[in-house]
């Protein structure tokens, strides 16, 4: 499922230029992806637009008070696990994530399967949330997002 919402972020431009469903369907398999794949990959995607636009039964992603304290549950914290959970963190404490975008990460991360979700997994899911909302990510939340670690010198 990750590499074809890797391939989507890369493919299209933010917010309304990803093509319906059903044409980005066929886009996908000709680029050779897997059903099973592109199919999770879709579900997750409708779910990210319904947290774009949400309705008024989802009030914790319409307004989260910018001031309030996140108390993780037991099921996310072993859904999300101590890596994901300290990258939040960190772009919580950089002010690179809002409230709002936090919420709607946990929740897209939440609806990934298996688990907990790795630290590359969490950046993708960052990254689609960014690009979903129309938003640019900060130029060093962006390189640590695509950037691979092993690639970096130390100065």
């Amino acid at each position: 499922m990750f590499e074809v919402l890797t391939f989507v972020y890369e493919n299209y431009d933010p917010g309304e230029s990803c093509p319906e469903a059903a044409h980005l369907e066929r886009k996908l398999t000709a680029v050779g992806f897997e059903s099973d794949e592109i199919g999770e990959a879709l579900t997750w995607l409708k779910g990210l637009e319904g947290a774009a636009h949400p309705s008024p039964l989802q009030p914790w992603l319409i307004q989260p008070q910018a001031n309030s304290m996140r108390i993780y549950p037991r099921h996310e914290q072993s859904h999300l696990g101590t890596q994901a959970l300290g990258f939040l963190s960190f772009l919580e404490h950089a002010a690179q994530m809002p409230a709002q975008l936090r919420e709607v990460v946990i929740e897209r991360a939440m609806a990934a399967p298996g688990g907990p979700v790795s630290l590359e997994e969490l950046k993708i899911i960052v990254l689609m949330v960014y690009w979903r909302f129309g938003q640019e990510p900060d130029t060093l939340v962006l390189d640590e997002l695509c950037g691979d670690p092993a690639d970096r010198v130390a100065h």
